[in-house]
């Protein structure tokens, strides 16, 4: 049996030690915050649920987490009339062509949800307690910073480790994985894979995974985002790109040098037997230095542990060694905000969250410093040198 659909070929870049950004094929439009929307959130609205409209150009938690920003006047409005509103204003900021593009997307996602039949159906719901390691889902309940830090560990700064998922999660997702690329096999069905520098793996948003990661998002992943990230959105995350990447000696063995197109990454380890993968961090950077020198303190080499979890900036620069035996196995979460993405037009400085923005300010006030003694002694006719 054959099923045409949407192609994506690329052909695997050189390895190199410049940092890339990695492109997911779900993008993200943006907003306008200019004259229709405020600056500052309303923090106390609650805003509406947009999730059973599922024909929308625009994730539905895009609105929810939009609507906090609209005019106090639209708050109270109807659900109707605030989602038309805001639609308007992402519809004016999207070009024809992404809108063809995301309509295309759509085609192709509910071509494959049509034909493909999964096996695994309780994956496809969040599960929590038959997902997630008990200490996960007990630091996630009490939503502190002191449960957070009760179950990670925080070996290099922004870098944070954990165990989340139980074993049960991590064979059901690999099994349906697995099924999955055989179906694609079978049907000769050209999928799109993760991203531009993964030849392996594939998008699990595009089977029929996208409720349940939302969820996982929004319900685990936003929570500790805020708490720990949110000098780059990590309160406001409203989209993802959610998939697995296959590492071994027979598929990619390892990654480049880059940073994610997120704003937060979640990485989780599945399986199976391997050994090398190590990730290893450089320093997160704003586009202006992304190329910039690593400082030691930046250097960090992880290794990948089944079934815990690193959560990281995605402009954190990372790459992952090979994999030297084995099959390795992950999943990603790429978390968006577009609140950020917007706000981050107007500002120019990014000294709260990138390392390097951070020493040229802290060289700037040296200098101011400096030059201010240097003014002060010889208004007192003392040496100078």
């Amino acid at each position: 049996m054959s099923i045409d659909g949407p192609a994506e070929r690329r052909k695997q870049p050189p390895q190199t030690q410049t940092p890339r950004t990695g492109n997911g094929n779900c993008g993200i439009s943006s907003m306008s915050l200019a004259n229709r929307l405020r600056l500052n959130p309303n923090k106390e609205h609650k805003p509406d649920s947009y999730d059973d409209l599922h024909q929308l150009e625009f994730s539905p938690l895009l609105f929810s987490s939009l609507e906090r920003y609209l005019p106090p006047t639209m708050l109270n409005g109807s659900r109707d009339l605030k989602l038309q509103y805001m639609r308007d204003i992402l519809l004016r900021y999207s070009s024809e062509s992404e809108r063809t593009r995301v309509q295309r997307h759509r085609e192709y996602r509910q071509k494959i949800i049509s034909h493909y039949q999964p096996v695994h159906k309780e994956l496809y719901t969040m599960q929590a307690a038959q997902f997630f390691v008990p200490s996960f889902l007990k630091a996630i309940n009490e939503n502190t910073e002191d449960s957070f830090r009760s179950i990670m560990a925080e070996p290099a700064p922004g870098i944070y480790t954990f165990e989340m998922l139980q074993p049960y999660f991590c064979e059901l997702l690999l099994s349906e994985v697995e099924t999955f690329e055989r179906w694609v096999i079978e049907t000769n069905f050209r999928i799109m894979r993760p991203n531009t520098m993964n030849r392996y793996g594939c998008v699990l948003d595009d089977f029929g995974l996208e409720t349940m990661l939302d969820k996982l998002m929004e319900d685990f992943i936003r929570p500790m985002s805020r708490v720990f990230f949110p000098e780059v959105g990590g309160s406001t995350l409203d989209s993802h790109h959610g998939f697995v990447v296959e590492y071994g000696t027979d598929k990619d063995s390892e990654l480049g040098f880059h940073v994610d197109d997120s704003e937060v990454t979640l990485n989780v380890c599945l399986g199976k037997q391997f050994s090398g993968g190590e990730l290893f961090f450089r320093g997160i950077r704003c586009d202006k230095h992304v190329n910039s020198e690593t400082q030691s303190e930046e250097i960090f080499d992880y290794s990948h542990v089944p079934g815990h979890a690193v959560l990281h900036r995605g402009r954190n620069r990372h790459g992952a060694r090979a994999t030297t035996s084995g099959c390795r196995v992950n999943l990603l979460l790429w978390c968006r905000s577009s609140v950020f993405r917007e706000l981050k037009k107007y500002q120019k400085d990014s000294s709260n969250w990138c390392g390097e923005c951070q020493r040229e300010k802290k060289e700037r006030q040296r200098q101011s410093i400096a030059a201010t003694k240097l003014e002060l002694l010889k208004r007192d006719g003392k040496p100078t040198s």
